[in-house]
């Protein structure tokens, strides 16, 4: 099973001193399902990390979608 390429966003204003990542990827685990890998934060920062596990690829594309449109929707861009 092919997992699709992570995606990694970041927004940043100078005027604010705003500088944030927010990185998606798709991840096998052992048991035969995806876990998605939320990690986000400071640029330049370790930042914080979430997991969430699915049964099929399908859904975690799902999810990993709608965390995408979202970030999207508050000004964060693709490298």
């Amino acid at each position: 099973m092919q997992a699709p390429d992570p995606i990694h966003l970041t927004r940043t204003d100078p005027a604010c001193n705003m500088a944030r990542f927010y990185h998606l990827e798709l991840q096998p685990d052992l048991f035969g399902g995806i876990r998605l890998v939320r990690s986000w934060g400071r640029i330049g920062g370790s930042g914080e990390v979430r997991q969430s596990w699915f049964p099929s690829l399908l859904e975690a594309e799902g999810a990993r979608g709608g965390w995408l449109r979202r970030k999207l929707a508050r000004g964060y861009m693709t490298d």
